[in-house]
């Protein structure tokens, strides 16, 4: 069969959350985009992470809410529902069936192109039987996948990853979750409340090293609670199945389980793009300026986002660089634009080139991806819910900056009280005291996650503490704490 070729202004590998964001941003001024994918549109987030994983952990998360408030506590009579849990999740993931998702591409006036993309050369890839080649840009979107530790018998078993836990249809009897970050220590919790008896093994001498100590510290301490066996300092030097479950060899210790759960980080997905073909190393990152320019390629026209670069790990971050190097294309590269739009005597091929471009005022700061350095949010959806923005007190201080680092316990504000009669929490603000501005802040507590936002526009506005104290709370919510926190600033 003869190869077909078609010809985009735009080629954006990768259909998932983050693709889809930077095809319909580019070709908003009239580009012609194309998105390849070769599994299912809406990628990763939408079927085997962010989505399905809290649904499996929201039914837990409201029973002990309705728990913890004399009233409906009463009405809590049982546990999970299992069935019903997975069917909610089934639903949730459209039962991994992306034609609703297509339908939106078209709908975009995107071409969606299926199949597995590889580079021949610089703008063009073979896709299948069909050469795509990309007038101005290709846009590499590819994510990450799980990466799997070299224990003897691990790879061989096979063990279950993020996508096999997030789409599983039984519940294990026993389950061994390897590492103890976010991943890790999610789906421990999401399977301690669908009735697995859960062993969690963590490298270190903590949880989610991310985070504020105290943070993982609470996380844990609730696992342990919960009914999770939660090792520090553990690792599996081999594994092996037989007949009565998977043998696991901590310690010198034989650890029985049904399942293997490695959550013990991701790998860029590079390997197996063609990425030679560019003068490039497949299975690295994909190393980007802050207009998402591949440093790396030659000729400005090769741009990566999300996981891929190893700049970012979260789907919203993600989204944010596809919305940045979907206005660099098409600033960059639509033939319809004008001076007007630009700093006073530029011209359409004049903006936005890289991040060498120091001009970042005015029309110019939204093609610059800053946020992914110093103001990424994060919430982790165990229970109690950890959210944090920001630097943590060690990175402000290894940073060089001179910090003073306020807290709160949350259960002393009124509106925690009103929540639950159990309510327990903490939220601590990290200050860069030269400049009286809030650098990190994280929260710990149930549904804090919602709180977070207010703390990432004081981040990324660097808005004065005495500027803050006129943010009034409303009474009587949890967010009170930030007058409490200010307070003891000294306002």
């Amino acid at each position: 069969m003869a190869q077909q070729a078609r010809e985009f202004d735009v080629v954006v590998i990768g259909g998932g959350a983050i693709g889809e964001n930077a095809a319909d941003r580019a070709g908003r001024t009239g580009l012609s985009v194309a998105l390849v994918e070769e599994a299912l549109v809406g990628g990763e987030c939408s079927y085997w992470a962010c989505m399905p994983s809290k649904a499996l952990l929201r039914p837990g998360a409201a029973l002990a809410a309705a728990r913890g408030v004399p009233g409906a506590a009463a009405a809590v009579t049982g546990g999970v529902d299992v069935a019903a849990a997975f069917a909610r999740r089934d639903a949730v993931t459209h039962h991994w069936d992306d034609s609703s998702q297509a339908e939106w591409v078209d709908g975009a006036g995107i071409t969606l192109v299926r199949g597995h993309a590889r580079f021949t050369g610089p703008r063009t890839l073979e896709v299948g039987s069909v050469t795509v080649t990309a007038r101005h840009a290709v846009v590499v979107a590819t994510g990450s996948q799980a990466a799997v530790p070299d224990v003897d018998g691990l790879a061989a078993l096979p063990p279950w990853t993020s996508r096999e836990a997030t789409s599983a249809q039984q519940v294990p009897g026993r389950l061994a979750v390897i590492g103890g970050g976010v991943v890790g220590v999610e789906m421990a919790t999401a399977f301690a409340d669908l009735g697995s008896e859960v062993t969690l093994l963590v490298r270190g001498d903590r949880v989610l090293t991310g985070a504020e100590p105290f943070a993982g510290a609470a996380v844990a301490t609730a696992l342990t609670a919960r009914g999770v066996t939660v090792l520090f300092g553990a690792q599996a030097r081999s594994v092996r199945r037989e007949a009565d479950g998977v043998h696991l060899d901590v310690g010198g210790e034989d650890l029985v389980v049904d399942e293997v759960l490695v959550a013990t980080g991701r790998r860029p997905g590079t390997a197996d793009l063609g990425l030679e073909a560019l003068g490039l190393q497949p299975g690295a990152p994909l190393e980007v300026d802050d207009a998402l320019q591949v440093t790396g390629a030659d000729g400005g026209w090769l741009f990566a986002v999300g996981d891929v670069t190893g700049r970012t790990a979260t789907t919203h971050q993600g989204k944010y660089d596809a919305r940045v190097v979907g206005d660099v294309i098409a600033a960059r590269f639509d033939p319809r634009s004008t001076a007007t739009d630009s700093p006073e005597g530029a011209t359409p091929g004049d903006r936005a080139l890289s991040a060498q471009d120091e001009r970042t005022a005015g029309p110019w700061s939204r093609y610059r991806a800053t946020a992914d350095l110093a103001a990424v949010p994060q919430v982790v959806f165990t229970r109690p819910e950890v959210a944090w923005v920001g630097l943590t007190e060690h990175a402000a201080r290894a940073s060089g900056l001179d910090v003073r680092v306020l807290g709160y316990d949350l259960e002393n504000v009124a509106g925690a009280t009103v929540f639950a009669e159990d309510y327990a929490g903490h939220a601590r603000l990290v200050v860069d005291d030269a400049r009286g501005v809030v650098v990190g802040a994280t929260f710990v507590g149930p549904e804090v996650a919602e709180m977070l936002q207010a703390a990432t526009i004081a981040v990324v506005g660097e808005v004065p503490l005495d500027r803050l104290w006129h943010a009034v709370p409303a009474y009587p919510t949890v967010s009170e704490v930030w007058l409490r926190l200010l307070e003891s600033a000294g306002l």
